[in-house]
């Protein structure tokens, strides 16, 4: 396993990071507690979930059932636990969003469910435009220094959305932000324009979701039926001609070129099976050359690097 900095924090991630979206919904209890214990004794220390996790009508399952595993296993102190607040968790006006109301409430209740007295990494999903920095850095400083908390991530944002978090806590004497959760993959490069330059001026760790792109980036199934129910195109064709030409996976490739990435800490893989997970933890074995990433340039080009230079001189 590969191993780097959680940000600009003293603390140590693993570069794979476990997600568990599946758990509940598409994987059973028992598989789910099968996979977190194989992805431990693999190396893999960096586990994340949302309190949203488990379904419209379950919100809160995936949560729940590792807290089970935790509960049962005794090993919390071995992994680094990040979790995430916004989503809608009840019918109230105030059980969803950034207010200082609701963070308070959704961390009491995701301990619970964790059944862990301290969320390592604590996640704001998405932007909220309706409450202010101010009141949002109020409140996790409070759970910091309550150590319900360690740290403060965020998720989604804008790389200005990243600016303006940064620089209110800057004003507060706050750690900040340490890491974003962005999606990003070889299909959607968008991130690079601003969010990675930004991530990268503030010291934050860029965590990849859905680095295989809903399963396209994944090759084809066994019934020649591309993962993801995409239909089969000439770019996804020369991707999976250079995997055969150098003798790799798609699915495994296609996550080390994140972590080929500058500024990026990791992907999160997200299996729902054994198999799987054992299949993308082969990724932090390949190593590409500089003539590798030239070509998938241009299989796959970017946005023509970070703004303005990008679209202007």
């Amino acid at each position: 396993m590969q191993y780097s900095q959680l940000g600009r924090t003293g603390a140590t991630v693993s570069r794979l990071v476990l997600g568990t979206m599946n758990f509940g919904p598409h994987t059973t209890e028992e598989d789910a507690f099968a996979i977190m214990d194989r992805a431990l004794d693999s190396g893999v220390t960096f586990f994340d979930t949302a309190n949203g996790y488990g379904g419209t009508d379950r919100r809160g399952w995936t949560e729940e059932i590792i807290g089970r595993w935790l509960a049962s296993r005794g090993r919390r102190e071995e992994i680094v636990l990040a979790t995430k607040v916004f989503g809608e968790m009840g019918p109230g006006r105030n059980d969803r969003g950034l207010s200082a109301l609701n963070i308070r409430r959704a961390v009491d209740a995701s301990l619970r469910r964790l059944q862990t007295d301290h969320i390592d990494l604590y996640q704001m999903h998405h932007v909220d435009r309706s409450a202010p920095w101010e009141e949002i850095w109020q409140a996790m400083d409070l759970l910091v220094a309550q150590g319900k908390i360690s740290y403060v991530g965020s998720s989604n944002f804008a790389g200005w959305h990243l600016a303006q978090a940064s620089e209110t806590a800057r004003a507060r004497h706050s750690l900040g932000l340490v890491s974003e959760q962005s999606l990003y993959n070889l299909l959607t490069r968008d991130i690079e324009l601003e969010v990675l330059p930004s991530a990268e001026h503030y010291g934050l760790g860029v965590i990849a979701w859905s680095p295989l792109a809903g399963g396209r980036l994944g090759g084809r199934s066994g019934q020649g039926v591309r993962r993801g129910d995409v239909e089969p195109t000439a770019q996804l064709d020369r991707w999976e001609a250079f995997c055969r030409q150098r003798d790799l996976a798609p699915g495994p490739a296609a996550l080390a070129w994140l972590l080929h990435r500058p500024g990026v800490l990791g992907p999160i893989i997200g299996p729902r099976t054994i198999d799987q997970l054992d299949s993308a933890i082969g990724a932090v074995d390949i190593s590409l050359s500089e003539d590798d990433l030239i070509a998938l340039d241009e299989i796959f080009p970017g946005p023509g690097g970070p703004a303005p230079e990008a679209y202007a001189w």
